[in-house]
């Protein structure tokens, strides 16, 4: 008997060093979980303001903790794909994308940003609804130039997310993404094209607008 207590001892031994090296690993990336989000999120709000350098900053300073992240859950399978794994993913993704439409640049792949597809495909449709904002933004300071440009780089997002019809287990939850963006493509375009009209109307009576 006190050698099968023994034996089970060991086994319990064994069993808590394995969980406590478990939840300390899982801890840590918790935590950088926590930090790469603040990152992105102070980051996509300097791309609003113009402040491309400090987005920058932001954004490598987000992939550097995830690197870290998924080195402290490497022995561990299960953690890998946690949800606030794929959450810090979507977040680094969703600014890296948004830089580059606020900026007219060629959208990363997701192997340059070093993400997985469910992440990368959820923060692109992220970035689309950013980019309401700041199209929403230009409209109100008459930036008119780049509109169109940007709303056809919501719209080329849209068309892409649709043709990606897999089961949400693979995706992320991925057409409830595509949904959000189809309602934000309809009511952009509807803003940008009021502005537009607005403004074509304006130039028009420009010169015979009586004066005060």
């Amino acid at each position: 008997m006190a050698d099968a207590n023994s034996h089970l001892e060991k086994i319990a031994a064994g069993l808590r060093e394995e969980l406590a090296a478990r939840y300390r690993d899982r801890e840590k990336a918790l935590q950088l979980s926590r930090d790469s989000i603040r990152h992105c999120a102070n980051a996509i709000r300097a791309i609003h303001r113009g402040e491309f350098p400090e987005a920058e900053g932001g954004l490598k300073a987000a992939k550097a903790m995830l690197g870290e992240m998924r080195q402290a859950v490497a022995a561990w399978g299960e953690l890998r794909y946690s949800g606030f794994i794929q959450d810090a993913t979507k977040e680094y993704a969703e600014g890296r994308i948004t830089l580059a439409l606020v900026r007219g640049e060629a959208i990363p792949s997701p192997e340059e940003l070093e993400v997985d597809a469910a992440p990368y495909l959820n923060g692109m449709g992220e970035a689309a609804g950013e980019m309401r904002r700041f199209l929403l933004d230009s409209l109100r300071r008459g930036a008119l130039e780049r509109c169109e440009e940007h709303l056809a780089a919501m719209d080329d997002i849209y068309t892409l997310l649709v043709t990606m019809d897999f089961p949400d287990s693979l995706t992320g939850g991925l057409r409830r993404t595509t949904d959000m963006v189809r309602g934000v493509l309809e009511r952009t375009r509807g803003d940008v094209t009021l502005a537009l009209r607005l403004a074509e109307l304006q130039a028009k009576l420009g010169p015979h607008q009586p004066t005060k």
